[in-house]
Order: structure tokens, then C-alpha cells, then sequence
């Protein structure tokens, strides 16, 4: 499996106070992606001097704030199958995936409790393609 990128991901209804508190610490809004899954979902890419990232998504239904892991892969299907192999379940308790033109993803959620959102990004060659 080959993972691309690798960073710490915040899920919460109160999204803008946790990108203000980010960018309080140097972080910038790298890129924001609006109404994921056809819902009122944004998820915000900040980086910062360091080349550290850290997504911040904003979801409404969030009771409380959740911390994840977000892993970007070339190969959905095959890091779906890998997690589900080792007892990691799908959030939405089916095998739901978030499908947009330019990405694919979910949230997995492990036997202890720990949670990757697993992403692949579909790259322009792989649309035309």
C-alpha cells in the first residue's frame, strides 16, 4: 500500500474556532473543499513554515470534536480492504465511501476506538485516463 500523505485531522461543528486557533500558531489555509457528500461538510488543508499539515473538517452533526488520523493513499481499494482485514469498521456501518470527481473516502474506525479517515486522491491523469 502505498500512502502519500499523513497528518492529523480535527472533525467539529465549531471548525472556524479551531482554524483561528491554527492560524494563532502559524498555520495557512493551504485549500478548502465545500459540501462533501452533498452535505454541509467543508474540510480546510492548513500548513504551516515547517511543512507540517493538519485538516480541519467542519461537520455539523459532531456531537463533540473528534481527532483522526487522515491517510491519503493511491489505492483505496486496497487500503480499504488492508484496514477492514485487520477489524477496522466503516463509520457509516456499511461500505459507504465519499466519491467526488477528484477524491474517494471515509471514515474507518478501529476495535480500540482509534479512526483514520482513509483518502485517496483521483489525480487529473487517472480522470483523463
Amino acid at each position: 500500500m502505498q500512502i502519500t500523505t499523513f497528518n492529523p485531522m480535527i472533525l467539529s461543528k465549531n471548525a472556524d474556532e479551531i482554524i483561528k486557533l491554527f492560524e494563532e500558531l502559524g498555520f495557512e489555509k493551504r485549500h478548502q473543499k465545500d459540501g462533501i457528500d452533498n452535505k454541509d461538510i467543508s474540510s480546510t488543508r492548513m500548513t504551516d513554515a515547517n511543512g507540517f499539515h493538519v485538516d480541519v473538517a467542519r461537520v455539523e452533526s459532531m456531537e463533540q470534536d473528534m481527532t483522526t488520523m487522515r491517510m491519503n493513499v493511491r489505492d483505496f481499494d486496497e487500503a480499504y480492504a488492508f484496514f477492514k482485514d485487520h477489524g477496522f469498521v466503516n463509520a457509516r456501518g456499511d461500505d459507504h465511501s465519499v466519491d467526488s470527481e477528484s477524491s474517494r473516502s471515509c471514515l474507518l474506525i478501529s476495535k480500540s476506538g482509534f479512526s483514520i479517515q482513509l483518502t485517496q486522491h483521483i489525480r487529473k491523469e487517472d480522470r483523463e485516463g
